[in-house]
């Protein structure tokens, strides 16, 4: 199916924009330590861990910061644990909100995400007040090469997948989350095929349309939260102008 993406307007996600955030390296890194801890530090057995790789070399990070991570984390005992916390809530005009965070500090976190909120004419909200309006997802880009869109959409969909966006130099690949570990592996096996990334995601069911007012305060939400080390992604449903959302 061919169309804008979906995905890529509605996700904050760690391309082109966030790889000039000096904080960039350091959030793959803690998801390295938590992949790593969680399944070991061999890619070729830790799936996890092989996404993340993925998505580190996406961003740019260099290979020996990736090799010194894994390192760092199966080595060091005495390594910071970090803990997955998700919270939820609404930007200004009404926005869904969801922000997931990797901290070894609880309390600076649930702190510096409320007074964000605040901040920006929005409010921090319970577990579960806001996740009911999007669908976990499976997301998989990959590079169009010279795959043409009918082939993309054939090795998809005999794959498992749900469903194929086309988006410029790309394809993106939806599945859902029971079959996002199958269609990855049978995309990676293809030899014709380059993946960009792959990861699980949250996709709104409906998107939220904001003037230029509330647009304002809508991004610097996402901005603020984005830069803060211990967020790792930021979903929401706002229908952002589509000239901003490409700087």
């Amino acid at each position: 199916m061919s169309g804008h993406s979906k995905w890529a307007n509605i996700k904050n996600k760690k391309g082109a924009a966030d790889a000039k955030r000096a904080n960039v390296f350091t959030k793959i890194g803690r998801e390295i330590a938590v992949a790593v801890k969680a399944g070991g530090p061999d890619p070729n057995i830790n799936s996890k861990l092989r996404d993340v790789i993925a998505k580190a070399k996406a961003n740019n990070m260099p290979n020996d910061n990736i090799v010194r991570g894994i390192k760092k984390a199966s080595g060091d005992l005495n390594a910071v644990n970090y803990e997955e916390i998700t919270y939820e809530g609404y930007a200004a005009g009404g926005v869904a909100v969801i922000v997931r965070t990797l901290t070894d500090n609880k309390n600076r976190t649930a702190s510096d995400v409320r007074h964000h909120f605040d901040k920006c004419g929005g409010n921090l909200g319970t577990t579960g007040c806001v996740s009911y309006m999007f669908d976990k997802k499976g997301v998989i880009v990959v590079e169009k090469g010279d795959v043409d869109e009918d082939s993309m959409m054939e090795i998809a969909l005999e794959a498992g997948a749900d469903d194929v966006v086309t988006d410029e130099d790309v394809y993106e690949i939806y599945t859902q989350v029971a079959d996002f570990e199958s269609v990855k592996q049978a995309i990676e096996g293809n030899k014709s095929l380059v993946v960009l990334s792959a990861e699980l995601t949250m996709i709104p069911s409906n998107t939220v349309k904001v003037d230029a007012e509330t647009e304002v305060k809508v991004r610097r939400l996402l901005d603020m939260l984005e830069e803060n080390d211990d967020v790792q992604d930021v979903y929401h449903n706002a229908e952002l102008t589509e000239e901003e959302e490409e700087e």
